[in-house]
């Protein structure tokens, strides 16, 4: 089978979780999130795995999480901070985020020479997910017209948090199921009539609950670094007035390419629920889901063994 390569992003799990040894765990032996979505991965055929972190959590993320993954599969480490910048461009003292999604998908260019799936560390995709990217990108081939990518929407409705409001990409797709464009939207949440989303904090707008969205789980092939590399300065120069606290998004990346033609971007549907934690009443919501996952057989009480 053709080589593939795994790229998790997660340079901002110290940042959101307060550091690395809070992360609690979600499986009934200290598994975290990662863990399964590693392990969703190496059973659908993925034969590399890159972890894009900040230097300052390598020990500890090498622990929790790199420990039980380097004696199954290659495994490398890439690093993303605030510089180096490229040339013209210096980093403004008050900035201390990362610069985004794509910055971090650049990162890892020098570890991936195969197609690859990028995805987020703290969310939980389910199986199909990567069972249906891992068949798509093995078979994925730029061609002279156009780069040969990929995503795996959701029924909104399946990624909803019950507990507060929440961002997605809302995806339109054309008859062939090729991405056509992302609108991300801000503030959606579930009511009694329906799910809507407000740009204002007052007017609320109907979203049909089955639209299909992004949770940014995107298949590229090395084509992408290229790109990567020339939009990033274009960002920086653009959003120079909000630097601070401006992202480089691999959405924005993949939605522009589209619209120049430059990229065609397969919608692999999947019917399953997304899981994540947004809030930390969300944390019960998927312990329920593993353990009734791993009653039906999709994972094992130990996810790693002894």
């Amino acid at each position: 089978m053709a080589s593939l390569t795994l790229v998790v992003m997660a340079a901002g799990i110290g940042s959101r979780y307060g550091g690395l040894k809070q992360i609690d765990p979600v499986g009934p032996n200290g598994e975290i999130v990662i863990d399964y979505s590693i392990y969703d991965a190496l059973r659908a055929g993925f034969d590399k795995v890159v972890f894009i972190i900040r230097r300052e959590i390598e020990d500890a993320f090498r622990r929790k999480v790199g420990r039980n993954v380097e004696g199954r599969v290659e495994t490398a480490y890439v690093f993303q901070e605030l510089t180096p910048l490229p040339e013209g461009f210096l980093l403004p003292p008050e900035r201390t985020k990362p610069w985004g999604t794509g910055h971090a998908i650049l990162r890892a260019r020098d570890e991936v020479a195969t197609p690859f799936a990028a995805i987020n560390a703290d969310d939980h995709y389910g199986r199909t997910a990567f069972a249906s990217m891992a068949a798509y990108m093995r078979k994925a081939a730029d061609t002279p017209e156009f780069y040969d990518y990929a995503m795996v929407g959701y029924i909104l409705e399946n990624t909803l948090s019950e507990h507060g409001h929440v961002t997605r990409g809302v995806c339109a797709a054309d008859p062939e199921g090729r991405l056509v464009d992302v609108c991300e939207r801000r503030n959606v949440q579930r009511f009694k009539d329906g799910v809507k989303y407000t740009e204002n904090g007052r007017d609320w707008i109907d979203i049909p609950a089955n639209s299909v969205v992004s949770m940014n789980i995107w298949g590229f092939t090395p084509s992408i670094f290229g790109e990567l590399d020339a939009r990033f300065p274009v960002f920086l120069k653009a959003n120079k007035s909000s630097i601070s606290k401006a992202e480089f998004l691999i959405p924005e990346v993949v939605g522009n390419l589209v619209r120049e033609k430059k990229a065609r971007v397969k919608v692999l549907s999947n019917s399953e629920s997304w899981y994540g934690v947004t809030y930390p009443e969300d944390r019960p919501r998927i312990q329920a889901a593993l353990r009734r996952l791993i009653g039906q057989g999709h994972y094992p009480e130990n996810l790693w063994g002894s």
